[in-house]
């Protein structure tokens, strides 16, 4: 068995893209569009991940963009997305510089939630153990659900 890819409905792709890439740091893989179906795919991968992802299109999150409008609620029950990077405080830092809300702040110096622009929740968990705690984080209350 292998493991190929999550999915995740988005209500706007642009948006969605702009979150995924732009902020979290992710890219594109590859995309397919369905006119029969009326829905775009659109497959990322982490940055460390890029070799595996183009050799084998493993390990990768799928964006499913439905290009009639539907109502996508409990993007809280699809449970997370987890991202372990380098350097937690740098990159809740730069999410909040982008206008990202940080749910659930890493005032344990190890992990983070925040949610994309479909309330998916996503974990971000510190590589190799946790850093030492440190304001602004230790002191940072919990913002929304994630």
């Amino acid at each position: 068995m292998r493991y190929l890819h999550t999915m995740v409905r988005v209500r706007n792709l642009d948006e969605s893209l702009a979150f995924y890439c732009n902020k979290l740091g992710l890219y594109e893989s590859h995309r397919m569009d369905s006119e029969s179906g009326r829905f775009t795919l659109v497959y990322l991968y982490a940055p460390l991940d890029a070799k595996q992802a183009q050799a084998t299109q493993s390990p990768l999150l799928e964006l499913t963009y439905n290009w009639d409008a539907e109502n996508l609620t409990g993007g809280r029950n699809f449970g997370h997305l987890a991202f372990e990077v380098d350097n937690i405080y740098e990159v809740c830092r730069k999410l909040m510089d982008a206008g990202v809300v940080i749910n659930r702040p890493p005032r344990d110096g190890h992990m983070a939630f925040v949610r994309s622009p479909d309330a998916i929740s996503i974990e971000l968990l510190q590589k190799g153990g946790a850093l030492e705690p440190i304001e602004p984080w230790l002191s940072m209350g919990n913002t929304g659900v994630w």
